[in-house]
């Protein structure tokens, strides 16, 4: 089964120089994600698409954070919360070289793969915590930014990753279509976890996808 994205130069115009690791892991996903739990049966052949791209929307918020464009340069600690097959972590670690990237991941069976990953794209600014994040390792000051990918609604969502945050950190969350109906309901939740100015934006994947959706709190 090939995917409905092979060849097509949309990967490298928005992937840029992560592309080659991303195509490493799109074909260890290829192989291995859907018997090993990792993606479903459907998404075989729009792993690009559904996973690896979508994931990918998330870089420019980040980049964004950082006050930098150029995805070469951006610094900074970034924590991955519920990484699972690796989305967004790994794809965030392969288009930010110079950040340093740590995977939170409570599932021992997942960690393994991540573990495989890592290694086998040779990413070395990653570290992989097998834990819940409200176990997880934080730096001294907490952590610049918090992602995660379809982890919890974010009246939940927020009690678990905004105490990893640095004061005037963000969480920048990949989230569906309800997110701003997501935000209104967990407000008092947001405000109780120390969280500020809650926000809702739309992603662009590529030229002629369909769109994603990003959620942003900032730590006071």
């Amino acid at each position: 089964m090939v995917d409905q994205l092979e060849g097509n130069p949309i990967l490298q115009e928005v992937l840029g120089k992560a592309y080659e690791p991303l195509r490493m892991f799109h074909v260890k996903l290829e192989q291995e994600g859907e018997p090993r739990g990792l993606i479903g049966p459907r998404d075989v052949d729009i792993i690009w698409e559904r996973h690896i791209l979508n994931s990918a929307a998330i870089v420019p918020f980040i980049t964004d954070n950082f006050g930098v464009t150029d995805w070469q340069t951006v610094q900074g600690t970034i924590a991955d919360v519920g990484s699972g097959g690796g989305f967004p972590g790994i794809i965030i670690a392969a288009c930010l070289p110079q950040a340093s990237i740590t995977l939170i991941e409570p599932m021992e069976r997942r960690v393994i793969w991540l573990q495989e990953v890592v290694d086998e794209l040779q990413l070395q600014n990653v570290q992989i915590q097998h834990c819940r994040a409200e176990e997880a390792v934080v730096p001294q000051h907490g952590f610049d930014v918090v992602t995660c990918r379809a982890v919890a609604p974010m009246r939940k969502l927020v009690g678990f990753t905004m105490p990893l945050l640095r004061h005037g950190g963000r969480l920048i969350a990949l989230k569906g279509a309800s997110i701003e109906q997501e935000i209104e309901k967990g407000r008092s939740q947001i405000t109780k976890a120390k969280g500020v100015n809650p926000r809702a934006y739309e992603a662009p994947v590529g030229p002629g996808l369909q769109s994603t959706h990003i959620a942003m709190v900032d730590k006071r």
